[in-house]
């Protein structure tokens, strides 16, 4: 099972999630997973078009309370 590197992105708007989702993905190995969370509603979306512009895989996105769960697989 792989373990997740956390990025809390809360409290942050867009695009700052996205920004630092693709710094903390710079620094990792292929095949590592990537958990943000965030509160602004738009990084829903804003995930699911980074990962298809960039090939990183979305495996999983959620929504808990207020809060929005994505999950990317490193390519």
């Amino acid at each position: 099972m792989n373990t997740y590197i956390e990025l809390d992105a809360r409290g942050l708007n867009c695009p700052l999630p996205i920004l630092k989702a693709k710094k903390a993905l710079a620094d990792m190995s292929s095949g590592q997973l990537l958990r943000v969370t965030a509160t602004d509603a738009g990084s829903v979306r804003d995930f699911q078009a980074f990962a298809k512009q960039t090939g990183n895989e979305l495996v999983e996105q959620q929504t808990v309370g207020g809060e929005y769960i994505s999950v990317l697989k490193r390519r």
